[in-house]
């Protein structure tokens, strides 16, 4: 269940996530980068980020994901319950004010971040229905919103516009001409605030677009067809940016994975690889 935040929310927050897992045999997830990152409170077990024959690597019970290199893979052992609240590109640092390039490719504890009360509203959310869960979600976050100097976010939030307008297929001179700035000057800047660099950015903006595409079509569809209309050159160029991102192939995505939501998919059959 996706659900949105409180409208005063949305500059900060795209979606709540709701996802429920009864399945108790041991099952591999696989998560990837959608340009943007987000909360994970784990309500009934914990997921676990490694699993070898001596030892299990448990996650926190929630924990912050930052803006990812390529994918990262969990696995539950369990019935699971998760609430995921998903960012904004440049959410996070709107909210905390700590630069995203903070958090690039890292699984944090949610304490580590807000301290003693992340805590605290991990047990009210696993004491709460799906409503009350949303409207804790939305009075926790409204408390974190403070005024800030709109400048840089300005310069941001017109990128932002234009990477997504072009559906990442687009060149960094050309977002240099929109806004007027430097290379290096958005490049630092996106680093702090998104936690990417424009091109980064633009490429996984790109492959959502790729996925978008595919959605609702027949089995049969010519995947190098959508992928020439999402802005790849050729197949291998197709495959290449893919398996770069997801570590596996637009195929074995569309026909070998269950999704759960955009950038997270059920791969039990990976268990072995």
């Amino acid at each position: 269940m996706q659900v949105l935040p409180s409208k005063e929310l949305t500059p900060y927050i795209k979606h709540y996530i709701f996802l429920d897992n009864a399945e108790t045999a041991v099952q591999k997830f696989r998560l990837f980068s959608d340009g943007n990152t987000g909360f994970v409170f784990s309500i009934k077990s914990r997921l676990i980020s490694e699993i070898t024959d001596e030892a299990k690597e448990y996650l926190p019970a929630s924990f912050l994901y930052g803006q990812l290199n390529n994918f990262k893979d969990l696995y539950s052992e369990n019935q699971i319950t998760l609430i995921i609240v998903v960012f904004q590109p440049n959410g996070i640092n709107q909210l905390l004010g700590i630069p995203a390039s903070e958090f690039y490719n890292s699984i944090i504890p949610v304490e580590d971040v807000l301290g003693e009360k992340a805590i605290a509203l991990q047990d009210k959310l696993s004491e709460k229905n799906n409503q009350d869960q949303i409207e804790l979600l939305n009075h926790f976050f409204s408390s974190m919103v403070i005024a800030k100097p709109t400048y840089n976010q300005l310069i941001i939030n017109n990128s932002l516009h234009f990477i997504t307008s072009s559906k990442g297929h687009f060149f960094v001179k050309q977002l240099v001409e929109y806004t007027g700035f430097t290379e290096r000057h958005l490049e630092r800047k996106f680093k702090e605030y998104v936690g990417l660099n424009p091109k980064k950015f633009g490429s996984i903006v790109r492959l959502h677009h790729f996925l978008k595409l595919l959605k609702d079509k027949p089995s049969d569809i010519n995947l190098t067809s959508i992928g020439y209309d999402a802005g790849f050159s050729d197949q291998s160029h197709l495959i290449k940016e893919f398996k770069k991102h997801t570590g596996i192939t637009p195929r074995e995505y569309l026909y070998s994975s269950k999704k759960l939501t955009n950038n997270l998919i059920e791969r039990s059959s990976l268990l072995m690889h």
